[in-house]
């Protein structure tokens, strides 16, 4: 694995997602003019074929299994449900068109931190920091982690029920495995991607061809009375665009595409457009294919969706789905925990926080992944998927709103900045619009999860005085960072 420096913003993610990691595109080192002398980036040359697999493999993964319950039980209706996955799918490109702007703009890795730092100070862009450490990214890596416990086990217990024990035990044991696996081996943990992107892609396969043969069959009674609008509530619609942004989730990652492209005001919007177009058809397909086989109150009562749909579409070959499914969702954590440590390194979270200056020891990336361990074990035995999903989603979309909010501020603050992608104002308008809608109107849907996730943002106040302001860090930090570093093989 080549060696880098971890200081400052200039190390760019390599196959890195949070719903998956696409093994597709290789890094190509380059000089960056304004970096400090001796500190390498790397950059990605991307063609318009080459973006496009990237955005589609980012972005499809784990959440197609996790988020159609959700979606369904707070949208109301199937019909609703499809309206809200196709919202979701324009929400995103909205969402990915700016970023792709801001990407081009700044040309800085750190993704949201950058983009908050250079809008609005380092003291908001630090609160992002210490909520992405303490919160989103171990309840993010929870919420797939218990998907991963639900699958694997299910063929172990079927047709009963999995005790809910039982899946947080193999859930603690697969996020030990995937940490593990991260820390000790970088080559590794690359190898085994490629082929869990491979399952991913063929577990939706599985579920969308037998669906749509079923539905041209003429198997639509599930899509009768399909706009039932009795059962809609205008409070659940937040929870219900949770779950899809959540399956969408990975767009945000586009600013590491669109550092170093050819011709961008054309690659860009191209790429992200017709990947959007994609990933929402596959979306919307594979949901079409859960309606056409289950109907609504088999689906909100089922544990495991595609294993429901697997026992009855496919008989002795049901079993093959939840594994693929396990396997997707493994790749999911793996691929999530391997994009965690660049992003503390390109947002110098190992510096500003934990207090880990060793410029040129590679260990470093993952020392705040190993300190979120505890945090990720707690949350996964405290919460379900849906509780730690809306309370992870109440943050994620509060300051991706605020970084959006900054794109808009920008173009009045500082209007000469060079932008070779500008997107119409228009769009960044009714993205962070959106996000702060949905943000807000959460705190009345579900005030227990969301309020804990608003009080956990507050705590970067006081955290943003200790550790930049007064340069304080405690004493137990500094001497577990010097365990860990111990522990961790000198060569990945």
């Amino acid at each position: 694995m080549t060696k880098r420096s971890v200081s400052g913003e200039g190390t760019v993610i390599k196959n890195s997602t949070q719903n998956g990691v696409h093994p597709g595109y290789t890094a190509a080192p380059k000089e960056d003019p304004d970096a400090p002398a001796g500190k390498v980036e790397l950059k990605k040359k991307v063609t318009l074929l080459r973006g496009i697999s990237i955005i589609i493999g980012t972005i499809i993964g784990a959440g197609i299994f996790i988020s159609p319950k959700g979606i369904l039980k707070h949208s109301g209706s199937v019909g609703m449900s499809l309206v809200v996955w196709i919202a979701c799918g324009v929400l995103s490109l909205f969402g990915a068109l700016s970023y792709a702007e801001l990407g081009t703009s700044i040309k800085k890795s750190g993704g949201h931190y950058t983009y908050i730092k250079e809008a609005f100070g380092p003291q908001m862009a630090f609160i992002r920091l210490w909520a992405d450490l303490i919160a989103i990214r171990p309840a993010g890596l929870a919420v797939i982690s218990l998907a991963f416990g639900q699958y694997i086990l299910e063929p172990l217990f079927m047709p009963c029920g999995v005790p809910e024990l039982a899946i947080k035990l193999t859930t603690s044991v697969g996020i030990t495995s995937v940490m593990y696996l991260n820390s000790m081996s970088t080559s590794w943990t690359n190898r085994i991607q490629i082929f869990l992107t491979f399952s991913k892609l063929l577990a939706i396969l599985i579920i969308i061809v037998p669906g749509l043969y079923m539905l041209f069959k003429g198997e639509t009674k599930n899509f009768d009375n399909a706009f039932e609008i009795s059962n809609v509530q205008l409070s659940g619609l937040p929870l219900a665009f949770y779950s899809g942004m959540y399956a969408y989730a990975g767009w945000f990652y586009l600013n590491f595409v669109t550092e170093e492209v050819d011709n961008p005001e054309r690659t860009v919007p191209l790429a992200i457009c017709i990947s959007m177009a994609i990933v929402t058809s596959c979306y919307v397909l594979t949901n079409v294919a859960y309606y056409t086989v289950m109907s609504a109150e088999e689906l909100l009562a089922s544990e495991a969706v595609a294993v429901t749909f697997a026992e009855k579409t496919m008989g002795n070959f049901s079993l093959a789905v939840p594994i693929f499914v396990a396997l997707s969702c493994f790749g999911s954590m793996n691929g999530g925990l391997f994009a965690f440590s660049r992003w503390a390194a390109s947002t110098q979270v190992s510096n500003c926080i934990l207090g880990c200056f060793m410029l040129d020891n590679e260990k470093c990336l993952f020392v705040p992944v190993l300190i979120s361990y505890p945090m990720t074990m707690f949350q996964l035995f405290v919460g379900d998927i849906y509780s730690l999903l809306n309370f992870m989603s109440f943050l994620r979309w509060l300051f991706i709103g605020v970084a959006t909010l900054g794109l808009i501020y920008m173009r009045y603050t500082r209007p000469d900045m060079p932008r070779p992608f500008k997107v119409p104002l228009i769009i960044p308008a009714v993205f962070s619009f959106t996000c702060f809608f949905m943000v807000f109107l959460s705190l009345y849907s579900d005030p227990l999860n969301t309020g804990i996730g608003f009080a956990i943002s507050l705590t970067g106040i006081p955290a943003y005085y200790i550790f930049i302001v007064f340069d304080r860090r405690p004493k137990w930090l500094q001497e577990a960072i010097q365990i860990i570093l111990e522990v961790i093989p000198a060569e990945h």
